[in-house]
C-alpha cells in the first residue's frame, strides 16, 4: 500500500489551495474541483477536512464525476490515464486538476464543460 493511501486529505488540502493561491486562484475554486470530481458538497468535505478522513477513505465514499475519463495528460511525469491503480488514479486525476487551476486553465476548461 502505498503511503499517500492513509494520509489524510486535510494533510494535503493546504498544499493544493497554497499552490492555486500563489497562482492567483482561489481556495473557493480549489473547493469547487474537488466538489466536481469528488460529488462532495462545501459541508460534506468540511466534514472529511475535519475528521482527518484518509485518501483511502475519501474516494471510497466519493462519486466520482462521470466525466473523469476526460481527465488527461501527467502529473510528476507519468500520465493519469496510464496508472494503474484505481485509488492512485483518483489521487492523480485531484493533483491533476489542481495542476491545470494553478497554471491558469479556465475553471470551465478544468471542470471539463
Amino acid at each position: 500500500m502505498h503511503r499517500i493511501f492513509t494520509t489524510s486529505v486535510a494533510s494535503v488540502y493546504p498544499h493544493y489551495v497554497a499552490k492555486a493561491e500563489r497562482k492567483g486562484r482561489t481556495r473557493e475554486e480549489v473547493d469547487e474541483v474537488i466538489e466536481w470530481l469528488t460529488g462532495f458538497d462545501a459541508a460534506q468535505l468540511q466534514a472529511h477536512l475535519d475528521a482527518g478522513t484518509t485518501f483511502e477513505e475519501f474516494f471510497a465514499a466519493a462519486r466520482l464525476n462521470p466525466r473523469v475519463d476526460q481527465i488527461t495528460g501527467s502529473v510528476c511525469g507519468v500520465k493519469v490515464q496510464e496508472v494503474e491503480d484505481p485509488l492512485m488514479r483518483q489521487i492523480r486525476y485531484l493533483d491533476k486538476l489542481v495542476d491545470e487551476l494553478a497554471k491558469g486553465r479556465p475553471l470551465e476548461k478544468v471542470l471539463r464543460h
